[in-house]
């Protein structure tokens, strides 16, 4: 005996000339939701505002996702850390400074940041997780080793 499967509904899709004004226009995000969302505006009667709206957000949201991807590829942060898999508790930072360093406030008044202690102490991890959280919030970040940045110092006195 075999399962029976259950059809699967697909969005009719865009017509050719709307298809390809969309490529023109350099809109892939809303392209590819645009079926979806029309075949939706039609069974439930949106207006066509709503319309509008949910598309350009669509967009929107795809090109602030490929930004963050790229900001985060472009970083080249080492092993992916985050505040996600972060240990307040177990860290010798003290809470209170942790939150604070956390708001991201001193990137904003041009301050900057050293943490220096022994090793396995996660200093990395935390200084990576503060770094994603910045590129979350629309920064763009650098990570340096201190071997990558004396080479880069070094080729930028070349360069003048």
């Amino acid at each position: 005996m075999t399962a029976a499967k259950t059809p699967t509904r697909t969005a009719p899709a865009l017509p050719e000339e709307l298809a390809a004004v969309l490529t023109r226009m350099r809109l892939p995000y809303l392209k590819a939701i645009a079926p979806d969302v029309l075949a939706t505006a039609r069974a439930q009667r949106w207006d066509p505002a709503e319309v509008v709206r949910v598309l350009i957000t669509e967009e929107i949201r795809g090109r602030d996702d490929a930004t963050r991807r790229m900001r985060r590829k472009a970083a080249s942060l080492p092993a992916g850390k985050t505040f996600d898999s972060w240990r307040q508790a177990d860290s010798s930072i003290p809470p209170g400074t942790q939150t604070g360093l956390a708001t991201l406030e001193w990137i904003g008044r041009a301050e900057n940041l050293a943490i220096a202690g022994p090793s396995g102490t996660g200093k990395t991890h935390y200084v990576e997780a503060l770094a994603h959280k910045a590129i979350d919030t629309g920064l763009r970040v650098s990570w340096f080793t201190l071997e990558s940045l004396t080479t880069t110092i070094g080729r930028a006195t070349v360069d003048g």
